[in-house]
C-alpha cells in the first residue's frame, strides 16, 4: 500500500466542502483552500506513526487547520489504536481522518481545535491517596505493573506479619495492632491468598499459601 491510495478520496471529500484541493504542494502531502479561509494541510501515511505526527506539528507553522490521513483499520486493536490517537491528536490540535478503502468512505473524526485539558478529581484523588498510604519508595520507576508495592500489598503484608507473630486473631484486634483500619476487607478479600477465615471474624495465615511475606 502506497500513501497515494489516500489522496483521490481526501481530494473528493474536500472537494464536496467547496474546496479547491492541489498535491504535494511545498511540504505538505495535500493542500486546500476555499476563498479568503486558512488553508487546509492534509498529511497521508499507511498507519498510524511517530513521523506523521512530527510532520503535522511541523505543518502547523503554516496553519491551524492540519489533519492527519490514515487508512481505516478493522478489528478491536484497530479501533483502539483510533482512540488513542484521536486523544493524542486533541491533545496536539490536529484533525484525524480515516479513509476506508473498501468503499473509499472518508471519516473525519476530529477537528483541529485549541486543547482544553480536562482533569479528573477523582483520579487525583486516587493518586494522591495511593502516595500518601504508601511506605516509602518500594519500586522502581519504568518497572513493569506486574509484582509492584502498592500501599493496599502493604497493608495486607503488615496483616500477615502480626497473624505469623500472633497466630489466629479477631480481625478488629489485628486492625487495632497493626494500624491497618481495612485489615477486615483485606483478610476478607483475600486478593493474595495469604489468609484464611478460621471462624467468624477470626483470621489466620492460610497454610498453603506459596508466597507469604513472611519467614
Amino acid at each position: 500500500m502506497r500513501e497515494t491510495v489516500l489522496y483521490e478520496p481526501i481530494k473528493r471529500f474536500l472537494e464536496a466542502q467547496g474546496y479547491e484541493v492541489k498535491a504535494e504542494v511545498g511540504a505538505a502531502d495535500v493542500v486546500a483552500v476555499r476563498g479568503d479561509e486558512p488553508p487546509v494541510v492534509v498529511e497521508l501515511k499507511t498507519s498510524f506513526a511517530l513521523s506523521l505526527f512530527h510532520q503535522a506539528i511541523d505543518r502547523q507553522a503554516i496553519t491551524d487547520l492540519v489533519y492527519i490521513a490514515v487508512p481505516a483499520g478493522k478489528g478491536r486493536r484497530a479501533y483502539k489504536a483510533l482512540q488513542k490517537n484521536q486523544k493524542l491528536c486533541r491533545r496536539l490540535g490536529l484533525g484525524l481522518i480515516t479513509v476506508r478503502l473498501s468503499d473509499q468512505l472518508v471519516v473525519a473524526h476530529v477537528d483541529p481545535a485549541p486543547y482544553q485539558p480536562r482533569k479528573s478529581k477523582r483520579k487525583q484523588k486516587l493518586l494522591l491517596g495511593e502516595f500518601a498510604r504508601r511506605d516509602g519508595d518500594p519500586n522502581v520507576g519504568g518497572a513493569t505493573r506486574s509484582g509492584l508495592v502498592t500501599a493496599y500489598r502493604q497493608d495486607a503484608m503488615r496483616c500477615a506479619a502480626f497473624l505469623s507473630e500472633n497466630g489466629a486473631t479477631k480481625a478488629a484486634m489485628v486492625a487495632e495492632g497493626t494500624g491497618v483500619v481495612t485489615a477486615r476487607r483485606i483478610m476478607s478479600d483475600n486478593h493474595y491468598g495469604w489468609f484464611c477465615r478460621v471462624s467468624s471474624g477470626i483470621y489466620d495465615l492460610n497454610p498453603d499459601a506459596v508466597d507469604l511475606p513472611v519467614d
